[in-house]
């Protein structure tokens, strides 16, 4: 198997491939490094060398044989060190497993390495000290989104067909935007985030994929989906196999569109644009679509940001029970242990309560509507050095201010829990990749899924790549 053979095809494809005797999976493996290596050559993508040996994976699950990859969000593998993108952190090796990786290793998927991030993962953009920026590899002079930055690179390159991913705010759509790839954010519970966690990010981050196929992200859902034991949520059980909803007919759907961000801040007209033409094409195709939105506004999402933004940066050095060494993080890390050892219990509880009445407020928009239809970001993919997360000027709100001006449109869904999938439909004049977002209700991926491959089928993306190695 050649490289660009190995490339144009989606996990499914190769799973296929491999079942049917044409490869072998030793055969896929041995492509998979070379495009591997390649790749990170161009993109910057990784944050280990390529693994000597795979890690360890079940030889007859449903995507036995397809090549991935996990991100440095902390200990995710058994055996693997784990430095959350931190000079700071001169990693972690994980004694065991978490769910979702041992459910990764039961699917059959080829673990070979692991990708970048920023700094402690709180950042719309890869450009870590430790790792230098990720390059996109649709235009090297721009980013690719974050935190789940080389995972979606490496994707985007043709490294592997899928690669894990976290979304604590936007970390797996924003990367899928940028690199014109698909990226579900799935309910709140859907995923399992055990054992040591009995919530992520207080309840707003979960675990999934960036793939390149809507296939692709419904078989993987099918493999890695539900509780794990004593998870403190749980989302209702699917009715079917989410890739039986591939080409179902979702029937007539109220859909609203919106292009403006809750902030207020000025959404680029290409990006803006990509959105309203999706709304064109559902109600071409019979569905009800109005101009809507749901009722809340961007200071609010901030405010029920910050506290839960401070602590996520911050506890893996309170725990460490030191100040961590200025020169080991970047500006905004810093800042943000300071901040936590200031933050009173009346500010976060504050926090909270806001979660919850904009999760109310969300939920009540859904009663009305089947599906909201937005940009993913709010301008095309930006220049390296556009956010500053090393900038000592930075507060950690002026930080997510800035994060929230260039990605308005993410984290609202991580507070109210609804899934959120983005996809790769539009495309600037200049040739980048413009992902539009999907929202459902609380628990229905089922009918995300439907709604994506009806698009990828009347606004098809496959035939568009960044330039691969032949």
């Amino acid at each position: 198997m050649e490289l660009h053979e190995y490339a144009r095809h989606d996990a499914v494809g190769l799973r296929d491939l491999i079942r049917a005797g044409e490869v072998t999976a030793a055969e896929v493996e041995a492509v998979a490094r070379r495009a591997l290596r390649e790749a990170d050559a161009r993109v910057n993508g990784l944050a280990l060398p390529v693994f000597e040996e795979a890690l360890s994976h079940s030889a007859d699950g449903p995507l036995a044989g397809v090549p991935f990859l996990i991100k440095d969000n902390g200990p995710v593998a058994e055996g693997v060190p784990f430095c959350c993108g931190s000079r700071s952190i001169p990693g972690i090796v994980a004694d065991h497993d978490t769910d979702m990786m041992a459910r990764f290793r039961a699917a059959g998927l080829v673990t070979l390495g692991m990708t970048t991030v920023p700094e402690m993962l709180i950042s719309f953009s890869t450009e870590s000290v430790r790792y230098g920026p990720t390059l996109n590899p649709w235009d090297p002079e721009r980013g690719v989104g974050g935190s789940s930055g080389g995972a979606a690179a490496m994707v985007a390159a043709g490294a592997v067909p899928v690669a894990h991913g976290s979304d604590g705010a936007g970390s797996l759509r924003i990367p899928a935007s940028c690199c014109g790839l698909v990226g579900l954010k799935p309910s709140r519970g859907r995923t399992p985030c055990g054992p040591d966690l009995g919530e992520a990010l207080f309840g707003l981050a979960c675990e999934f994929a960036l793939t390149r196929t809507v296939r692709d992200t419904a078989h993987l859902l099918d493999a890695v989906h539900g509780p794990g034991v004593g998870d403190k949520y749980t989302a209702p059980p699917p009715v079917r196999r989410y890739a039986d909803e591939l080409g179902a007919d979702p029937g007539v759907l109220r859909v609203a569109v919106t292009s403006r961000s809750w902030s207020g801040t000025a959404v680029d007209p290409e990006v803006a644009a990509a959105a309203v033409e999706v709304g064109r094409v559902l109600e071409k195709a019979g569905h009800v679509v109005t101009e809507a939105g749901p009722a809340v506004d961007g200071e609010t999402v901030l405010r029920a940001m910050v506290p839960t933004a401070v602590l996520a940066v911050a506890a893996p050095l309170l725990t460490a029970l030191r100040p961590p060494d200025s020169a080991t993080v970047e500006a905004v890390t810093l800042r943000a242990f300071e901040e936590a050892k200031e933050l009173g219990i009346g500010r976060l509880m504050a926090a909270f309560d806001t979660h919850n009445r904009l999760s109310r407020s969300v939920g009540a928009f859904f009663t009305g509507h089947d599906v909201l239809v937005t940009p993913t970001l709010g301008r095309l993919p930006a220049p390296h050095g556009t956010l500053r997360y090393d900038d000592p000027e930075h507060t950690v709100t002026s930080w997510l201010e800035s994060m929230f001006d260039y990605g308005p449109f993410t984290a609202l869904f991580n507070i109210s829990g609804q899934p959120a999938i983005s996809l790769p439909l539009g495309r600037s004049t200049g040739g980048l990749p413009i992902g539009v977002q999907l929202v459902a209700a609380y628990g229905r991926e089922d009918l995300l899924l439907r709604m994506a491959s009806h698009l990828e089928e009347a606004m098809p993306w496959r035939h568009r790549t960044p330039a691969l190695p032949s």
